[in-house]
């Protein structure tokens, strides 16, 4: 591990030479690229300096009580030592963490698509409350939430929806949120009390730059229609929408949100861009037959990872057999409770695949 730590400072050095060289400021992109991985190793080096001073601490606390004879003094020498030692491991586990391999996406914005699984309106319905828990989640991180598409039942419930998520970090935390969704619930339209159970799935996506992806916009085909639904004055009068068809794939995006053809025309690009960018991502995990399947991290649509009981008021995540009885709070968009969890055990599982080298 310390081999590392040592690693990052002479990366950090090198970096501050290059970042000074006439010749490297010259081209952009390197300079974005290094001031990126700049800020991203910084605060192990701090995080290591400061550890470092910890361990001086321990020395001259241990260094001062042999030779002090004062019973007062060296009772606050004691003391000093422990909570230096206590905060020495805490740190070492702080430093494992940071040194674990980050995902290259999680600081990039998301892509996200929900569709109405089984059980008919009920499961559209559950689409559209899961869309608002999302949105009421971005609103608590200060994230800005752009709609790009809908496509409802008639009575409030969403057979798919798709959207964008803006914000620092945001595919760090949402990515969790990839699977089957299950409700469990009387519907407002049974009669005679039965609990349903239907389901939704929700796709996430990092949204992938140029840098990321090379789209050949010579494989798509660009359609233009009329706006459904509301979308403010005008919106519906012109043909503004689009829609965008990749055509290797087949794969289909429409966008029809904003007032402005090229606008939508951009997000539909950003949103195809981003599905093709999981997809070869996902190709390529599939591909490294040797790479560890995590429990949380999967992806996998088909796999159902969580329920939320309404009768019981309970929600749970069945990746880390976690169920809490904060319903209505999870609903409207309280999700640290369950995705810190989450994070954690991920940790633990990378953690567990490495040794400490001192």
């Amino acid at each position: 591990m310390f081999e590392q730590l040592r690693d990052v400072k002479g990366r950090l050095e090198e970096i501050v030479r290059l970042l000074s060289d006439p010749e490297c400021t010259k081209d952009a992109v390197r300079i974005r690229q290094l001031m990126k991985e700049q800020a991203g190793l910084l605060p192990v080096a701090e995080a290591y300096d400061s550890y470092r001073k910890t361990e001086d601490t321990i020395s001259e606390c241990e260094e001062m009580l042999s030779s002090e004879r004062d019973e007062e003094m060296r009772s606050m020498l004691k003391e000093e030592l422990s909570e230096a030692k206590e905060k020495l491991e805490s740190m070492k586990q702080t430093l494992r963490v940071m040194l674990l391999p980050k995902d290259p996406n999680d600081e990039k914005n998301v892509v996200v698509e929900i569709r109405a699984g089984v059980g008919g309106d009920e499961a559209a319905l559950f689409a559209s409350q899961v869309y608002r828990m999302y949105m009421r989640y971005a609103e608590r991180k200060g994230w800005k939430v752009e709609l790009t598409s809908v496509s409802e039942n008639g009575i409030g419930g969403f057979k798919e929806c798709v959207f964008l998520v803006n914000g620092k970090g945001a595919y760090s935390r949402l990515k969790y949120e990839s699977g089957v969704h299950r409700v469990q619930r009387v519907p407002e339209t049974e009669s005679g009390g039965r609990i349903h159970t239907s389901a939704c799935t929700v796709a996430i996506m990092p949204q992938a730059e140029e840098i990321d992806f090379d789209l050949d916009l010579n494989e798509c085909h660009f359609d233009v229609f009329r706006a459904s639904g509301n979308g403010g004055q005008c919106v519906n009068t012109t043909d503004s929408a689009v829609r965008l068809v990749h055509e290797p794939t087949g794969i289909v995006v429409s966008c029809q949100d904003e007032k402005s053809q090229l606008k939508n025309k951009d997000k539909a690009i950003r949103i195809l861009r981003s599905i093709l960018y999981q997809k070869e991502l996902m190709e390529r995990h599939d591909a490294e037959a040797q790479e560890r399947r995590s429990q949380i991290g999967s992806g996998d649509r088909s796999e159902k990872i969580r329920t939320y009981n309404f009768p019981q008021g309970r929600v749970t995540d069945h990746r880390i057999k976690l169920t809490l009885y904060r319903i209505d709070q999870i609903i409207d968009g309280d999700l640290d409770e369950l995705i810190e969890p989450l994070i954690a055990a991920d940790q633990a599982q990378k953690l567990a695949g490495t040794q400490d080298q001192p």
